[in-house]
């Protein structure tokens, strides 16, 4: 059967299942082999040296003037990651993003931060997955060694406290932690401000 460049993505966007076996699949795999030598090449510049950036826009098809990430970084679907104004990724990062990942203004991540957007089918764990896109929104700040599993959304202005496992939605201006995460508080949206 003859696919149409990209159609792996529209089943990715639809949350699956792919099936690795499909000729479709290929184009996913050159995707992550793509993002792989990217991460690479920027991971292998010294951190003092500002044209590691040259690679990860690359990688995300767009500049990053308004967007800082530090490396070491990892993120295996570049095309699959949207970023919005102001966002900032600190250091080791993974980004596991075929499901689609959108960070929007402002939100944040301290170092560790562990985001997936796939999981394997509980069958066919080889060959077969799903897909769930996460949601970072608006002046969202997530704490260090946070993981936030596939069909997450993190609510605006929330806070995620460091080493979460987040697999449930987080409501705006919620403080979330623990394994799985839970609310503890609301922050006063009075009290945000925007950057």
């Amino acid at each position: 059967m003859d696919y149409e460049k990209g159609y792996v993505y529209e089943l990715m966007d639809q949350g699956g299942p792919t099936d690795t076996r499909e000729p479709y699949f290929r184009e996913a795999v050159e995707e992550m082999m793509r993002a792989r030598v990217l991460c690479a090449k920027a991971n292998a510049v010294l951190p003092d040296d500002p044209s590691y950036v040259t690679y990860l826009e690359e990688l995300f098809g767009r500049k990053l003037d308004d967007v800082r990430i530090l490396t070491p970084f990892i993120c295996d679907f570049g095309n699959r990651v949207k970023f919005g104004k102001g966002v900032f990724i600190n250091h080791s990062a993974i980004l596991s993003a075929s499901g689609g990942i959108e960070f929007e203004d402002g939100s944040m991540a301290a170092p560790g931060l562990r985001i997936a957007t796939i999981n394997h089918d509980m069958n066919e764990r080889h060959t077969r997955y799903t897909y769930g896109k996460v949601l970072v929104k608006r002046n969202a700040w997530i704490g260090m060694n946070v993981t936030i599993c596939p069909g997450v959304t993190i609510g605006a202005f929330s806070v995620v406290a460091a080493g979460a496992v987040v697999t449930k939605d987080v409501p705006d201006y919620a403080v979330v932690g623990g394994v799985p995460a839970k609310v503890i508080r609301y922050l006063d949206p009075e009290e945000q401000r925007e950057p």
